[in-house]
């Protein structure tokens, strides 16, 4: 594609864009409570709820960054073809 884009295709690339924050979001909530659960429902000495916690932090971050990712580079070609 070549030169300015026109109207539709902004908006067609902002929709993407919110659609993976969003659903990044929301695999990251889901993980985080995944992993967190044994700390939050357990009864665990405070290193042990600071470590499940740190680790539930790592795994839904990592979680988010691959479903941003992943959509942003699978809807575009999804497009193309």
């Amino acid at each position: 594609m070549t030169g300015p884009r026109d109207q539709a295709d902004r908006d067609a690339l902002t929709v993407e864009i919110v659609f993976a924050v969003v659903t990044g979001a929301l695999l990251a909530a889901v993980l985080f409570v995944a992993v967190a659960s044994p700390a939050l429902y357990g009864e665990l000495g405070r290193a042990q709820e600071t470590a499940w916690r740190t680790a539930a932090a790592a795994v839904a971050t990592a979680g988010f960054a691959y479903r941003v990712v992943r959509v942003l580079w699978w809807l575009p070609r999804q497009r193309r073809e």
